[in-house]
C-alpha cells in the first residue's frame, strides 16, 4: 500500500505551531526561522486545499479544519516517536509516574514497596506535580505537563479531574469521598464535636481542589448533607491542595474535608479523627493518563495492572 502523505517537515511545523499557537515558538523548537515555519504551513495548506490557521496581529488561531486534523497527526507523531525509542533503547525497565502531591504522598507512596516486590525489574521514579489537577472552566488538552510521549523514558500521569483528556488513554482509578477530619485534641468540653452543628464553633479549613466545582462538593455540600445548613460554610482559611489542608488539620488549626481513602492511614494511626461519618462524593476522580503510543510498553502495562488492582482491592486497611 502506498501512503499519500504531505511532506513530513510540513506536518512537523503544523504540529509544533498547534502546540504553541505561535510560529516563532515553533521555529525555536524546530531550530528554523519563523518564515520557514510559515512557508511549511502554506505548503501544507496548499496540499490539503484548506486553511489550517487564522492569522491575526499577535494572535494565531486554529480553524475548525485545523483543529479536526490535529488529534490524529499528534497520535501519528507519538507512535512514530515511541517506535523509534523502542528500537533504539529497547523497552527500558524504568517508569516515571507524575501525580498530584496528596495522592503521591498519602496513597501511592506507601504502596510502592509492594510494586517493587511484585515487579522487581522495574524502577519507578515518583514525581509530584501540582498542575495535575483540573481547573474549573479550563479545558485540558495535549500537554507535556500530563505526559510527553516523546520522552525516551516511559512516563504516565495520575490526574485529579474529569477524565476528559483528548488524545490520551484514560482509566479511572477511583473517586474519593470527602469526610471531615481534625486533630484528636481539637474537641474540648467547651467546644465539642458531638453533632454537625458544633462545627459552627470551629474553624473550617478549605481545600480548593475539593471546592473546584462549586456547590458539588466542599463544606457547603457536606453541611447540607449533614443537615447543618446554619453553619457558615464559607468562613475559614483556604489551601491550594489536599495535602496542605489536612496538614493544617493535623496541627490543630481546625476541621478539614479530606479525600478518603488518601488519609485513612492517618486516622488509623490516631493522628486524625473523623468526628462525623457523613461523606459526600468528590467532584473529581483520580485517573491514570497515558499516550496510546506508550501504553504497550512492559513497564507501563505492569504499573497499570498493579495500580488498578490495588485500587480495586482497597488496600488502605492492609497498610497497618
Amino acid at each position: 500500500m502506498t501512503y499519500r502523505l504531505p511532506p513530513l517537515t510540513a506536518l512537523r511545523a503544523y504540529e509544533s505551531a498547534c502546540r504553541h499557537l505561535s510560529f516563532k515558538k515553533a521555529a525555536d523548537e524546530l531550530h528554523v526561522t519563523p518564515a520557514a515555519v510559515s512557508q511549511q504551513i502554506k505548503l501544507l495548506e496548499a496540499y490539503l486545499g484548506i486553511r489550517l490557521f487564522s492569522r491575526r496581529p499577535r494572535l494565531l488561531e486554529l480553524t475548525p479544519q485545523g483543529s479536526a486534523m490535529l488529534p490524529k497527526v499528534r497520535e501519528a507523531f507519538d507512535c512514530l516517536a515511541a517506535a523509534v525509542e523502542t528500537t533504539r533503547q529497547g523497552d527500558a525497565a524504568s517508569l516515571i509516574v507524575n501525580a498530584p502531591p496528596s495522592f503521591a504522598s498519602r496513597w501511592l507512596l506507601p504502596r510502592l514497596p509492594q510494586f517493587a516486590v511484585d515487579y522487581p525489574g522495574i524502577q519507578v521514579r515518583l514525581a509530584s506535580n501540582g498542575n495535575a489537577v483540573d481547573r474549573p472552566g479550563e479545558a485540558v488538552s495535549y500537554s507535556e505537563e500530563l505526559v510527553d510521549p516523546r520522552s525516551p523514558v516511559s512516563e504516565v500521569a495520575i490526574r485529579y479531574g474529569t477524565g476528559n483528556y483528548p488524545g490520551f488513554h484514560v482509566e479511572k482509578i477511583f473517586t474519593p469521598d470527602c469526610v471531615p477530619v481534625c486533630s484528636p485534641g481539637l474537641p474540648t468540653p467547651e467546644r465539642p464535636l458531638a453533632v454537625p452543628e458544633d462545627l459552627g464553633r470551629h474553624v473550617l479549613i478549605h481545600d480548593d481542589t475539593i471546592d473546584a466545582r462549586g456547590n458539588s462538593a466542599g463544606w457547603e455540600a457536606w453541611l447540607g448533607a449533614a443537615g447543618a445548613k446554619q453553619v457558615d460554610a464559607h468562613r475559614g482559611p483556604h489551601f491550594s491542595n489536599a495535602f496542605l489542608a489536612v496538614e493544617a488539620a493535623l496541627v490543630g488549626q481546625g476541621v478539614a474535608l479530606a479525600l478518603r481513602p488518601l488519609f485513612d492511614a492517618d486516622v488509623v494511626a490516631g493522628r486524625l479523627m473523623v468526628p462525623f461519618e457523613i461523606s459526600v462524593p468528590s467532584p473529581y476522580s483520580y485517573f491514570l493518563v497515558m499516550p496510546d503510543a506508550v501504553a504497550h510498553r512492559q513497564s507501563v502495562g505492569a504499573f497499570r495492572t498493579w495500580l488498578l488492582e490495588t485500587a480495586r482491592r482497597g488496600l488502605s486497611s492492609d497498610l497497618h
